[in-house]
């Protein structure tokens, strides 16, 4: 690697932050912010300097580790595939196709590589067994805009450079950096948000980093969120402040909506929210009566009891004040590769219901089942059950609930396959780890996070580092994995065809495809005075052609299409190597109807799932307070899940794994800061140091997501120092949204007393 500085994508979390790294003698040297990047424009969090961190870790793995008697032994590539691959075949022969589970992470959708070649590595497996991070995180959101929009992965992100009103319930953007909402320096976008006049708004059971910054905060009862918003739909009916503005043309059921609302007068959820009916009211209009406005959901709205009707319900008021689709409201992103109109022409716009789990029944999702289901598919005998797991960057038993029943049936399997660089609590169990390149060491484009930015911008990264000879990245895993199963399946051999098309595959890997992406997108060729040759021919093939034709598909993405005839051109890889720092490629714009991919054309705002939802809800003002406390999650912006802990830059300082509670509540148990708390039940507890702090509602404790690095074992000596507790320890994962089948990740009950030792219980 050549001395002097390089940029990239800090790919660490969803900011999509521009980095600039100082290279001296094959070293980084020093990671700033990138002052050119045309979405951070020089901002970075804590997190982009571990970068440097996670490069250099001596205990990321570099090659293949098998277990053995003796402990972990490193084996070559090749017999780690014809391990892997042989074991999973004869699993598969002898149980059947079911037998096989697989699991993927959350970084994956940070890796281009990973997402090109996950899909024929899955259909290889061939398993119904799948499962990933979805339906622990922002599943509530893709089925909303599956119902509403046609496609799961449209979502309305907020104009929140232009909005004149940002009201936030359950997210901590300031922690996040957006989460579906990609937006570096929120600190700054909301200063600019208050110059301009404008207001933000947060509502939460904690006092978050972001609520520090609100113009008003409210506390808010964990799992009653969509009392709040069901009763902001009740007061634009009742005080006749419904104007759904451009969106009005594409409604449909409206009247429905309408009806639903009815039982839900702000006077009567005050008492089961904490926030009063004045305050309800006064939240509606001014949602209402601000022209430029958005209202944002995140985590704490989607992972609870009724995610699936609390995030419909956010996006109905952003529809019913005219919010949708206009400048300062919320918009649909315009990317460069475009992978939901991609995806709607090759008829993956996702769907829902159509199988359900073994055990449990839940619903699957994009084929894939509820993470909290695991552990049962695991253990529980029968037909199907899984006996092979394989997991790709992910680790579930930290990030999944019931962690432990998960750990304990992980060391059930018969055979399990990690691909992951580290040896963590997960792939502790596995029997082969295949540890792929890091992020330094392979090219970058942000495929998902640049679909939910708040500004159209494209970047691509080259690779800062030469990875080495004797090293895999995880798309070429993925692919050789793929390629040697589907060989076991057809006993040994594939026929010519296929066998070369495995091999083009692995050989040009996913550079050509994205450039071809780019080049063919809205963005891309710009055909010049060719370009205007065929233009008659593809508005005859717009003009002509049913709205589903394959062709009609195609002319959509063309980048002649008149659609995008206002969008600079010329985009491709190796424009994008001429502009390291990213290309910026304008503001999101208003594209209904354009962008809609129901079948009927319409925006359906009362889809019968959510409505067969609202007696449940209504049964909720029934159900008395509880004696216990509340358990919520949070968030740290020196963290991301599970799986930024071995950084000693970010794990140093105060201890940030602790349980927060209200003085109040500490009073009545007798609790004093920094003693150690006992927090859950018989059968799933955890203990960890007490932080007293007015920032929590009464009635409310949290605990941060991501810890719990004390399972023996692991190898990730820096996380182990700061071990913590797993909030996932403590939670039930019978707890499930039935909507949506999403974890209850807050809201849950719990028992928090003073923790004694063995010695401290005798004497007392």
């Amino acid at each position: 690697m050549q001395n002097g500085t390089h940029y990239r994508t800090c790919h660490l979390c969803e900011a999509m932050c521009g980095v600039a790294i100082e290279v001296k003698d094959g070293k980084i040297a020093s990671i700033k912010g990138d002052e050119q990047d045309p979405l951070s424009q020089g901002h970075i969090c804590p997190k982009a300097v571990a970068l440097q961190d996670l490069h250099e870790d001596p205990e990321r793995l570099r090659k293949p580790v098998r277990k053995t008697a003796d402990g972990w032994q490193e084996i070559s590539w090749d017999e780690a595939f014809d391990l892997v691959a042989s074991r999973l075949h004869q699993v598969r022969r002898q149980h059947g196709k079911n037998s096989v589970g697989v699991y993927l992470g959350n970084p994956n959708v940070h890796n281009h590589g990973a997402m090109m070649t996950t899909m024929p590595f899955l259909r290889a497996i061939g398993t119904q067994n799948r499962f990933s991070a979805t339906s622990n995180d922002q599943l509530p959101h893709m089925l909303a805009s599956l119902e509403m929009f046609g496609h799961q992965i449209l979502f309305p992100i907020p104009d929140i450079d232009n909005t004149d009103l940002f009201i936030c319930i359950g997210g901590n953007p300031m922690a996040s950096n957006g989460s579906l909402m990609t937006v570096p320096d929120v600190r700054g976008r909301l200063k600019a948000l208050k110059q301009r006049g404008g207001k933000l708004v947060v509502i939460d059971p904690r006092r978050t980093e972001t609520a520090k910054l609100a113009d008003a905060f409210h506390f808010v009862r964990p799992g009653t969120d969509a009392l709040v918003l069901m009763a902001m739909v009740y007061t634009l009916f009742d005080e006749k402040l419904v104007n759904t503005g451009a969106a009005e043309r594409l409604l449909k059921d409206l009247d429905l909506l309408h009806l639903a609302c009815l039982s839900f007068a702000p006077e009567s959820v005050a008492d089961h929210t904490g926030l009063s009916a004045e305050t309800i009211r006064q939240l509606a209009r001014d949602l209402a009566n601000t022209r430029k406005a958005a209202l944002y959901t995140r985590m704490g709205t989607s992972t609870q009891a009724f995610g699936g009707t609390t995030t419909w319900l956010a996006y109905c008021l952003n529809i019913l004040t005219g919010k949708l689709d206009i400048p300062g409201g919320v918009l649909f992103t315009q990317p460069a590769v475009d992978l939901i109109a991609l995806g709607a022409m090759s008829g993956q716009n996702g769907h829902f219901g159509k199988r359900h789990s073994r055990v449990k029944k839940l619903p699957e999702f994009a084929g894939e089942y509820p993470a909290s289901t695991m552990a049962d598919e695991i253990l529980t005998p029968g037909e199907g059950q899984v006996r092979a797991f394989v997991t790709v960057a992910g680790n579930p038993v930290l990030s999944s609930p019931n962690g432990q029943r998960l750990d304990q049936a992980l060391g059930e399997l018969d055979f399990m396959v990690s691909i992951d660089y580290y040896l963590n609590e997960t792939t502790r169990h596995a029997d082969v780890i295949l540890p792929p390149t890091a992020a330094l060491e392979r090219s970058h484009y942000d495929l998902i996070f640049s679909m939910f930015a708040v500004r159209n911008v494209a970047k691509y990264s080259e690779a800062l580092f030469d990875p080495g000879a004797d090293t895999r990245h995880d798309w070429q895993i993925l692919l050789e994995l793929a390629h040697r199963l589907e060989k076991e399946r057809a006993g040994g051999s594939l026929p010519l065809r296929a066998e070369l098309g495995w091999r083009a595959f692995k050989q040009i890997g996913p550079d050509p495809i994205l450039d071809m992406l780019l080049r063919t997108g809205p963005y891309g060729a710009n055909l010049g005075k060719a370009g205007k040759l065929a233009q008659p021919a593809l508005d005859l093939v717009m003009d002509i052609l049913p709205k589903r034709h394959p062709l009609k598909g195609l002319a959509n993405l063309s980048p002649l299409n008149r659609r995008w005839q206002d969008l600079p051109k010329g985009l491709s890889l190796s424009l994008l190597k001429g502009y390291p720092s990213g290309v910026d490629l304008g503001p999101l714009q208003p594209s209904l109807p354009e962008r809609l991919f129901t079948r009927d054309g319409k925006i359906q705002i009362a889809p019968r799932r959510y409505l067969a939802d609202v007696e449940r809800l209504k049964a909720l003002l029934e159900q008395p307070a509880t004696d216990g406390l509340l358990m919520i999650g949070r968030r740290h912006v020196r963290s991301n899940n599970s799986w930024m802990h071995n950084s000693q830059r970010l794990v140093k300082g105060k201890n940030r794994c602790t349980l927060m509670i209200h003085p109040q509540d500490a009073d009545a148990r007798g609790l004093e800061e920094g003693q150690q708390a006992h927090i859950g039940s018989a059968d799933r507890s955890v203990i960890l140091p007490v932080e007293i702090t007015s920032d929590i509602m009464p009635g409310v404790v949290s605990i941060p997501h991501g810890w719990g690095h004390n399972r023996p074992g692991t190898g990730q000596s820096i996380a182990t120092a700061h071990a913590g507790a797993s909030i996932n320890d403590v939670l039930d994962d019978a707890q499930v949204d039935p909507v949506s089948g999403t974890s209850v990740l807050n809201g849950q009950v719990v028992d928090v007393k003073v923790w004694q030792t063995e010695v401290q219980r005798e004497k007392a």
